[in-house]
């Protein structure tokens, strides 16, 4: 076999496309070395897990005076960047940050909240350094 050839892989097969489409806020996949982070306003930012140092999810303070606001808000810290994420059943997300193999998070309309276990309802990106 030549050195440009693959070699068969044991490991499992990314997702179908049946499969994302039922996970339209983030998908998982092993074999990545950044987290795609699909910003409100459609930039697309690609953030090292080498430079990910923790993340934290809590009830969305925005509730107690707005009954509309998503129930939970979840902080992702890289060494240059925070994510802020707005949502409902972030957990899901939260397990793809620990396993480092959360492949990407968008946000998806408001209408899809119901039928969805995992909702991003909104996305906002810091940069916190200015060298970024």
């Amino acid at each position: 076999m030549k050195s440009s050839q693959l070699k068969p892989s044991n490991e499992s097969a990314p997702e179908s496309a049946s499969d994302l489409g039922s996970r339209p806020c983030f998908a998982t996949d092993p074999r990545i070395a950044c987290l795609n982070v699909r910003s409100d306003d459609g930039t697309s930012y690609l953030l090292p897990y080498a430079q990910f140092l923790r993340s934290e999810t809590t009830p969305n303070p925005v509730l107690a005076t707005s009954r509309d606001a998503p129930p939970q808000k979840m902080a992702i810290h890289f060494t240059g960047a925070e994510v802020t994420l707005l949502g409902s059943g972030l957990s899901s997300i939260e397990r793809g940050l620990q396993g480092l193999d959360l492949q990407f998070v968008k946000s998806a309309a408001p209408r899809y909240a119901a039928a969805l276990k995992t909702h991003v309802a909104s996305i906002i990106i810091t940069l916190t350094k200015a060298n970024v």
